[in-house]
């Protein structure tokens, strides 16, 4: 499993990627998926080509009663159809836990056992420590990990009153530390996207005449 190390001065042990622990298994799925999608090309291609009377009433016939009769063709036959019946029952068990899998998370290991911390509570606490910087409005936030700690992008609108540089930067410095005080997991970055300022409503003075 791939290991992220906290940086100094932050609390925390040893990392990993919820998702990164099934690496093994999706590779073998895919495996799997391969061989499946082959036996059925060519099982597939046999009943196009026998429905279409391309293979002769004779041969079709020869070949079913070689199944019948004839062990060197019936084992194999078994073989396969038992192989395609375990990878059927296979797919159908990871579908229906793809429902009810859990959400992405970020894997601490203690003296006293694992923390799992979910990614979108990685994105909350973004989103409050950045709500803390005045004259940033609207924010939202997505994070990613790495082998280097977590990558926060935090989208904002600004008021247009304050130094956008020194905003900005005030915000990187705050989730930064903020993340890596609560969670205890190294940040790698914190980038800020200034999509737009907000735009106040024009004011009207009425005159008196």
């Amino acid at each position: 499993m791939d290991q992220l190390k906290p940086p100094t001065g932050c609390r925390g042990f040893p990392l990993t990627i919820g998702r990164g622990q099934a690496y093994v298994g999706k590779i073998v799925d895919r495996l799997l998926l391969l061989l499946y999608s082959l036996i059925i090309l060519v099982a597939s291609i046999v009943v196009l080509f026998t429905a279409s009377s391309w293979i002769p009433l004779e041969q079709a016939g020869q070949m079913l009663s070689n199944f019948y009769f004839e062990k060197s063709f019936a084992y194999p036959a078994i073989i396969i159809s038992l192989i395609m019946l375990l990878i059927s029952v296979r797919f159908l068990i990871l579908t229906l836990r793809r429902g009810r899998s859990q959400a992405p998370s970020i894997d601490q290991r203690t003296d006293f056992g694992d923390i799992r911390i979910s990614i979108e509570t990685v994105e909350n606490l973004s989103l409050k420590a950045a709500g803390r910087i005045k004259g940033a409005k609207d924010l939202r936030a997505r994070v990613r990990v790495n082998q280097s700690g977590l990558e926060i992008t935090i989208r904002t609108i600004v008021d247009g009153e304050s130094s956008i540089p020194e905003l900005t930067e005030e915000m990187q410095s705050t989730v930064k530390s903020y993340i890596e005080d609560i969670t205890g997991i190294p940040v790698a970055s914190v980038t800020v996207f200034v999509a737009n300022i907000v735009q106040s409503a024009p004011t009207f003075k009425s005159r008196v005449e």
